[in-house]
């Protein structure tokens, strides 16, 4: 096995060309085409603008802002104008069997304002009820929000991940045919026998099937890195963990989950929202007031034919007080007090699994960490051991299945540790997620912040016009 053994060499060339991790490939990427090089930050700057879930939830979102201009409707007048006008035939029978006849063209016009002065303290009620809804409404945004920067980080690292494992396979394709290559010309001058042919010719189809996988897996992961972020992706820049921004311990992570986790602060409010919407129901067991003032002047509408024309002006107060509506609204209130004990339940049920996400995304970064470490030994290792089997081969001590096994756990080696740096950066965002600090803000992305209570604002006091401050 000594003749041509040493030709072995070549592959060891093409294993160091093969040796390249997650963080090399992306690095390289950058370096040879950086006008085009685009890094996780801008991607997810890119997500949070043009993303659809996100987009449709801004729009949810102002549309519950309307709920409040809504309820404050309830302290404003109420105008409603009138206009009738028609063509009216007359036949009055007088005593003495006289018969009057007219034709009548009879039009009348008025307006009326009606303003409620008490109504059980409904409108208060409503209008606080709707400010709850808003504020559970920006924190329920806020959590897609999150989520969305979280599925453009894991889509971003697994674009990452799978051109890397593209690279490595193609590594140890090469590495396999030119293996392959060795053995026949071995073969053809009787070094080595048929099944060492066979066997390298095994391992290169092998290869070829792996790297058919990988290159599969890598466009299936390019169609949703467009779907969340909106683009294809380019050149990939490495993707950092985002350690700097994390808790320092379990505890406080657990502590920052119940007081800024989107979920739970949404729950909160929706506590309130029900808790308030009981004493609405409440309202309608108490007394009315209105006040209505009205104007009006008809012209032909007396059918006796004695009044060509009326003017009327009135202003009155009328008070309205319950006494028995068959049961609807006490029912309405107990039903009201259930719904706020569900809240309360779910509120406690929501807690429980931020917490639950807390601790398991604490222990999947820590495991992350400890699973990179090992996977760059085993790579180093595997490295070196392949190196060694090939000085080996080529002194007739190993045989070429020997080579082939080592190769194969290098690729091995080489693809946990691809794995292992994907999950430590997913980990690392997915536990900043879980505390509820996984924002424009907090990650410093060079986009403008969205901004809910602006249009609030916005329309809180509008008491006119059909379009929104968008212009639709």
């Amino acid at each position: 096995m000594v003749g041509r053994a040493k030709e072995f060499g070549v592959g060891r060339v093409c294993v160091r060309r093969g040796g390249l991790g997650l963080t090399l490939v992306a690095s390289l990427a950058a370096v040879c085409s950086p006008v085009h090089a685009e890094d996780l930050a801008a991607a997810l700057a890119k997500a949070y603008q043009t993303n659809p879930a996100l987009n449709a939830e801004r729009a949810r979102q102002r549309a519950t802002d309307e709920n409040v201009p809504q309820a404050l409707a309830g302290y404003r007048p109420q105008l409603i104008a009138s206009l009738g006008a028609g063509l009216q035939a007359v036949r009055n029978l007088l005593p003495g069997n006289t018969i009057q006849t007219a034709t009548l063209k009879p039009w009348t016009i008025g307006v009326t304002v009606t303003q409620t002065l008490f109504n059980g303290f409904k409108t208060a009620n409503s209008v606080r009820m709707a400010e709850l809804q808003v504020q559970s409404g920006r924190e329920a945004l806020r959590n897609v929000g999150q989520g969305v920067l979280l599925d453009a980080v894991t889509a971003y690292t697994n674009v990452l991940a799978n051109q890397s494992l593209v690279e490595a396979q193609r590594s140890n394709v090469a590495f396999l045919r030119e293996t392959l290559s060795v053995t026949q010309r071995r073969l053809n001058a009787g070094d080595v026998t048929p099944t060492d042919a066979s066997q390298a010719e095994a391992r290169l189809s092998r290869g070829l099937s792996d790297l058919n996988a990988a290159e599969v897996n890598l466009a299936i992961s390019q169609a949703t890195y467009a779907q969340v972020i909106g683009m294809t992706p380019s050149q990939l820049r490495v993707a950092d963990p985002i350690d700097r921004l994390l808790p320092r311990s379990r505890d406080d992570a657990i502590a920052l989950a119940n007081k800024e986790n989107p979920a739970v602060a949404a729950a909160s409010f929706d506590v309130d929202v029900a808790s308030t919407s009981i004493r609405v129901a409440e309202g309608s067991l108490l007394p009315t007031v209105t006040l209505q003032g009205s104007v009006s002047r008809s012209r032909d509408t007396d059918q006796t034919l004695g009044t060509n024309a009326t003017d009327q002006a009135s202003i009155m107060g009328s008070v309205n007080a319950p006494i028995y509506d068959g049961g609807t609204a006490a029912s309405q209130t107990r039903q009201a007090k259930e719904l706020a004990a569900q809240s309360r339940l779910v509120l406690d049920q929501v807690r429980n699994q931020a917490r639950t996400a807390v601790v398991s995304a604490w222990v999947a970064n820590e495991g992350a960490k400890v699973a990179v470490g090992a996977s760059e030994a085993e790579v180093k290792a595997a490295t070196v051991a392949l190196q060694g089997v090939s000085r080996e081969a080529q002194g007739g001590q190993r045989t070429t299945v020997d080579v082939l096994n080592s190769q194969s756990d290098l690729i091995q080696a080489k693809a946990r540790l691809i794995g292992a740096q994907r999950d430590r950066v997913i980990a690392s965002y997915t536990l900043l997620s879980a505390v509820g600090r996984l924002d424009v803000k907090n990650l410093n992305l060079n986009t403008p912040d969205y901004l809910p209570e602006v249009h609030y604002h916005q329309v809180r006091d509008a008491w006119h016009g059909l379009r929104t401050p968008s212009g639709q």
